[in-house]
């Protein structure tokens, strides 16, 4: 690149920066960032993590706007736990393959088929689904919280059903499970993991549980993404191979610059297909934006807030303390 030009660049971007600085003081705002969001926005935000623990973050804070730099149903939280605060996405169209796949409608006729059933449903759902729902569950706690549930008792889980299956094995419980998968875990590819291992013999694997059985068969580590960023950075490994989503590896590299950390390779040989094209349609401009102008803004109707609010109480009740 041309000197001038990437003089121009890094002056514009440190003026976006300064502009969200003052907007973020001006709005009172919080600006919140998924481990998943890019390099830039995680930089900014006041806080970095999984989904739900930034929504209770937020909601201990005496901020009068949440800017959630995540998917709509991370945001949709948020707005659950406070709803006195103004909560905006940067980008309305960022969504979420596993909430796409499983419509309240749909998910409400699913729960009418299997009346004796509990509902368990991932937080990766809308918040009318959860509505729909007995108990909410993260990677991290759906575990602890099955254990909990009597063994006679059936259970449903939606809407990921990698999630489903893993949590099935560990626990032992016979689920329904509905079909959604993330588009992002889906596509790493067994065919190269193996060919990294083969090169990097000495490296760990952690993986997310939203990934297939087959992938999750090569892991060392399996679990929540907090849980993938702790045990990256507490192994004696100097090498760790991450399959989950790559931005979480710049959170990692900040870190511990001493490790390598290696995006687990997709379907075409290299990482680029799994990153999440929902959370790469929120930008720093779009960031600016939204306090700007205080839009795209995250509603939810109070009836479903309250059914939401409950499934949600339901399982800090039940999580691990």
């Amino acid at each position: 690149m041309d000197a001038r030009l990437n003089m121009t660049a890094s002056s514009a971007d440190a003026n976006i920066v300064s502009e969200i600085m003052r907007l973020k003081k001006e709005r009172n705002a919080v600006i919140l960032a998924h481990y998943y969001q890019s390099a830039d926005i995680q930089n900014i935000a006041d806080f970095v993590g999984d989904s739900l623990d930034l929504s209770r973050k937020a909601a201990a804070t005496d901020a009068e706007v949440i800017a959630f730099c995540g998917v709509k149903f991370m945001a949709e939280v948020a707005k659950i736990l406070s709803p006195q605060k103004t909560v905006v996405l940067p980008d309305l169209k960022a969504g979420c393959s596993l909430e796409d796949s499983c419509p309240p409608d749909e998910f409400a006729m699913f729960r009418a088929a299997h009346p004796d059933h509990i509902a368990l449903t991932y937080i990766n759902c809308s918040a009318a689904v959860k509505a729909h729902s007995d108990i909410i569950v993260t990677s991290s706690s759906a575990e602890h919280i099955i254990n909990q549930i009597p063994r006679d008792k059936p259970i449903l889980f939606a809407p990921d059903r990698h999630l489903g299956a893993y949590l099935a094995r560990i626990t032992g419980r016979d689920m329904v499970l509905w079909q959604g998968t993330c588009i992002v875990h889906e596509n790493f590819s067994e065919v190269e993991l193996i060919k990294l291992k083969a090169e990097y013999p000495e490296a760990p694997v952690a993986a997310h549980p939203e990934c297939p059985g087959h992938i999750l068969d090569h892991a060392d580590y399996v679990g929540a993404t907090s849980g993938i960023l702790k045990y990256a950075l507490s192994s004696p490994s100097q090498t760790i191979i991450v399959a989950t989503e790559p931005n979480i590896i710049h959170t990692m590299q900040k870190q511990a610059p001493h490790k390598l950390f290696i995006g687990a390779p997709g379907m075409d040989g290299n990482c680029n297909c799994n990153i999440c094209p929902f959370m790469a349609l929120n930008t720093m401009d779009k960031l600016r934006l939204s306090l700007r102008d205080l839009e795209p803004r995250i509603e939810v109707p109070e009836a479903v807030r309250v059914g939401a609010l409950r499934s949600l109480h339901a399982m800090l009740a039940m999580a691990p303390k």
